[in-house]
């Protein structure tokens, strides 16, 4: 099965448009499509991020998210440290998508990675991109 990480500014799309190509990826992963790997420094930044006031979701909608997540991801423990993203804060999804040997790692903030398209062989894509590369076209 198809293993991704989804940076938080996928999950905090698709609770915003529930529409759009982060909020497919979203369904995807957690209708058992792709395997949504996660951690628990990961886990803590989706459980921080969403709840801020600014994004105006519920109580309901956002224990409901962290609860999907919790239930249908895997989770990893990374073992070591990575230094590599342009915001440090990120490196903690290039750990997870080590610790998961994870085909992708899903953002929209691909500059933030500084890599062509992959890292120690997880490709970096959009939601789009990743939509596009499942369906084949």
């Amino acid at each position: 099965m198809t293993r991704a990480v989804l940076d938080t500014n996928v999950i905090v799309s698709a609770l915003l448009q529930p529409l759009g190509p982060p909020a497919q990826v979203f369904v995807l992963a957690t209708g058992g499509s792709i395997q949504m790997c996660i951690s628990g420094s990961v886990y803590a930044e989706y459980e921080e991020v969403i709840s801020r006031p600014r994004f105006r979701r519920s109580e309901d909608i956002i224990a409901a998210a962290l609860r999907t997540i919790r239930e249908k991801s895997l989770w990893v423990r990374p073992t070591e440290a990575i230094r590599a993203c342009s915001d440090a804060d990120d490196d903690i999804f290039l750990e997870c998508a080590h610790a998961a040997q994870a085909n992708y790692l899903v953002t929209g903030n691909i500059k933030h990675f500084r890599f062509p398209t992959s890292w120690s062989g997880t490709r970096i894509v959009t939601a789009r991109r990743l939509l596009s590369i499942i369906s084949g076209a």
